[in-house]
């Protein structure tokens, strides 16, 4: 008897680190919360994933966010319980807590009949608040709420003028409120798709913007790959983020 106490207390040392094991690496707790911005991958239907600026792809196993429509190639901010790492050939699967959408444009060519239609007016926007991510130019820029309609950025090749050839793509930030303006400031965010441009033996990226304090600015990108995200664009309140006054 006492032979065989013995070998069951050794087999019972020897899966304490399988047990240990099984119990760091199973998942999350659930008061685990991650945030980040995104870009939605349609698979077929309503069905999704998400690719993450900063977790990688993320597989939405359960979700608090009813009636969502996903929508290929559309920018979101989302919040989640991580469940998985390393779950069927994604980074991680999730729990969708809150989902909020982010305006998603393409650039556009600045001509002399959309000139006016796109306008050039001074935005806020500060340095930090611009980086790439997954192929997308994000920006976080404050607007003057308009009062009936909605005002239009842009991101704009300008045709007009014909930049240098110094092995950069050049690509300005246009801004129009349409005169419409409230004098209460509130907080914007824009993503534009980067991908259908040919970096090709490209330096980068030069942004040129109108900016609200300092002028026409322009800003280097020396390369088009993800960047951090600012602490500015996690820590924002997205429930007050005005996506609706954004065209």
């Amino acid at each position: 008897m006492k032979k065989l106490n013995w070998f069951l207390l050794a087999m019972l040392l020897m899966l304490v680190p399988t047990l240990q094991s099984c119990d760091e690496d199973d998942g999350y707790s659930i008061g685990q919360f991650g945030v980040s911005w995104a870009t939605v991958r349609v698979l077929s239907g309503n069905t999704y994933y998400l690719e993450s600026d900063y977790y990688g792809t993320l597989w939405p196993a359960a979700s608090t966010v009813y009636g969502f429509r996903p929508v290929d190639g559309k920018r979101i901010f989302v919040r989640f319980n991580p469940l998985y790492d390393n779950y069927g050939g994604y980074d991680m699967a999730v729990k969708v807590e809150n989902i909020i959408p982010i305006p998603t444009k393409q650039v556009e060519d600045l001509t002399a009949e959309n000139e006016t239609e796109i306008g050039n007016d001074p935005v806020i926007i500060l340095k930090k608040n611009i980086w790439i991510a997954n192929g997308y130019l994000n920006v976080i820029f404050q607007q003057d709420r308009p009062v009936y309609e909605s005002h239009r950025v842009s991101l704009v090749r300008n045709t007009i003028e014909e930049p240098e050839d110094d092995g950069y793509i050049h690509l300005e930030f246009r801004y129009n409120t349409y005169g419409d303006v409230s004098g209460r400031l509130a907080d914007g965010a824009v993503s534009f798709n980067l991908n259908p441009l040919d970096f090709e033996g490209k330096k980068g990226l030069k942004l040129k913007l109108n900016s609200a304090i300092n002028g026409e600015v322009e800003i280097t990108f020396n390369v088009k790959e993800t960047m951090p995200v600012p602490e500015e664009a996690l820590n924002l309140d997205y429930n007050k983020l005005e996506v609706d006054n954004v065209k």
